[in-house]
């Protein structure tokens, strides 16, 4: 990265988590239009692949509160 870049980042860490996350919608939702196009029908099998996990017992669901609990005890880390 440059120094600008890496000036930007560490700015950027500084902020709140909210405000980083909604810099983080932001600068992803600039991106809409230069993602492959093909990207749509790759998430579209990902989705079907894992619900086939599912479906067949290979992996188990987590409840949406655990699964959020978790993602916020690792984002104070």
């Amino acid at each position: 990265m440059n120094s600008n870049l890496d000036q930007l980042t560490a700015d950027a860490m500084k902020l709140p988590l909210r405000d980083r996350v909604q810099l983080a919608q932001r600068l992803v939702s600039t991106l809409d239009d230069e993602i492959e196009p093909d990207t749509e029908a790759l998430w579209f099998a990902e989705a079907e692949r894992r619900l086939e996990e599912l479906r067949s017992g290979k992996v188990e669901a987590v409840d949406s509160d655990e699964a959020f609990r978790t993602a916020r005890e690792a984002l104070k880390r």
